[in-house]
């Protein structure tokens, strides 16, 4: 009953008093997955059209666009089409925050992202894309079976939320049987702490980083506590890439399963998982591409940068945003029967994989591959310096053996990179986060190179 009056009454009351149609957006959404990929392909056509004749009309910086690439509004009717437009990048967004703005937008709300490049992003959400994002996450989560009035427990990071933790706030989640924990503190006291909460509550979901996640189940194994009780239905990831190793133990510790989300704070819900497997692009909120470094569209099964166009971004478009992230399309369609598009995976930010001196882009999975073989690593973060040279940070535990690990993880990766390559190893008790809370096991610090081809 109380899941029934706070889906149905108080948070769409919720949802209606903050001018939010997330409602209506979500039977749309809804309607839409039931659709053929040509009825798809309509809706995706028509939004986008209403998107760029509004832009095109109300925005300065999509007007001289437009002109600099000498086109018309009229000349991107379809998402073929948009491959004339010209990318916009972070620097882009930065730079043109007021060229950005809908003269006729009103009030927007200015947002930041967490900064885990160490450059964040000051930008503007207006209540029509912040609603389709409420109403992406529902949906979403109705996949799996639950809905907000399903009490939550979140392990998050972004300084947004846990600095806005003020009594209003903190009375709304109270009504909507949500809890949010800072995943900025997860040290042995404080996860012992949430594992009290998790435990004490009757928390049908779980959701934050699978790196902080991850460690609670480590630590949950490490204190003897029997979880696979509780009465989890799912636990949602995103923010990170969650690695095979992740889901296993995650899963395993909960005994439910783990639902994996991609996108950002700037670019909205783009793919979700479904409880068939399938990693499904919201492709009636966003058109999804993937293009080589010089920006041009790569093949269905080949990695390539994310480029979004968010299809509820009007009052302050994000048209051809190119995200950073790497990802693969697959051919392939998911037996859910969605005809919602499938990414094969996706691989993280462009200099969260590594460079080979052959020219190779390595996926940051085959350097972990080598770590996790070794027993008594706890935490890791591996740091390419040059072509040839790394430095990894670990926090090991009494079985590790330091002269053996060492050596193993160098003739690891000779291999891999088909070349020699120095190591060095720094050994901590605490492995720091980045600023947005999140966790990387892998940072390039190369310059981003042309992609020859990747090995997983």
């Amino acid at each position: 009953m109380r899941r029934w009056f706070i889906w149905n009454v108080l948070f769409r009351l919720h949802e209606k008093a903050k001018g939010h149609d997330t409602y209506r957006f979500l039977r749309e959404m809804e309607e839409a997955e039931r659709l053929s990929a040509e009825g798809l392909a309509e809706v995706q056509q028509r939004k986008l059209r209403n998107l760029i004749d509004y832009t095109s009309a109300h925005v300065p910086y999509v007007k001289a666009r437009l002109a600099e690439a000498g086109l018309k509004a009229s000349d991107i009717r379809e998402p073929a089409d948009l491959v004339r437009f010209p990318l916009m990048r972070k620097a882009d967004a930065r730079a043109n925050r007021q060229a950005l703005r809908s003269d006729i937008a009103g009030k927007l709300a200015s947002f930041t992202t967490g900064g885990s490049t160490g450059d964040p992003l000051i930008f503007d959400l207006a209540k029509r894309r912040v609603a389709s994002r409420v109403a992406c996450r529902q949906r979403t989560s109705r996949w799996w079976g639950v809905s907000t009035g399903d009490p939550e427990l979140a392990i998050w990071g972004s300084p947004v939320e846990l600095t806005r933790q003020d009594w209003v706030r903190s009375f709304r989640d109270r009504f909507l049987a949500s809890r949010l924990l800072s995943a900025f503190e997860m040290n042995d006291a404080t996860m012992s702490h949430y594992l009290d909460v998790l435990e004490s509550g009757n928390y049908k979901q779980l959701f934050g980083y699978p790196s902080a996640i991850y460690q609670l189940c480590l630590h949950a194994r490490k204190e003897g506590r029997k979880l696979r009780g509780l009465p989890l239905k799912v636990v949602f990831v995103t923010g990170e890439v969650l690695f095979p190793y992740q889901r296993e133990i995650i899963a395993d510790t909960l005994n439910c399963p783990v639902a994996n989300g991609y996108g950002g704070r700037d670019s909205a819900l783009i793919a979700h998982e479904c409880p068939q497997g399938g990693l499904h692009v919201l492709a009636d909120a966003v058109i999804f591409e993937t293009v080589d470094p010089q920006g041009r569209p790569v093949e269905v099964g080949q990695p390539g940068e994310i480029v979004i166009t968010d299809l509820y971004s009007h009052e302050a478009p994000f048209i051809r945003y190119a995200t950073g992230d790497i990802a693969v399309i697959s051919p392939r369609r998911c037996g859910c029967g969605r005809a919602l598009p499938v990414l094969e995976r996706v691989e993280g930010r462009s200099n969260d994989t590594v460079l080979a001196p052959d020219g190779r882009m390595i996926n940051s999975l085959a350097l972990i591959y080598s770590v996790r073989e070794v027993d008594g690593i706890e935490r890791f973060r591996i740091t390419q310096k040059t072509l040839t040279s790394f430095h990894v940070q670990l926090v090991c535990t009494s079985r590790y053996a330091s002269s053996a690990g060492e050596e193993h993880i160098r003739k690891g990766w000779t291999q891999l990179l088909r070349a020699p390559v120095t190591v060095t190893f720094e050994y901590l008790t605490e492995l720091p986060l980045e600023r947005s809370g999140k966790f990387r096991h892998v940072v390039s610090e190369l310059p981003a190179a042309t992609s020859v081809s990747v090995t997983n």
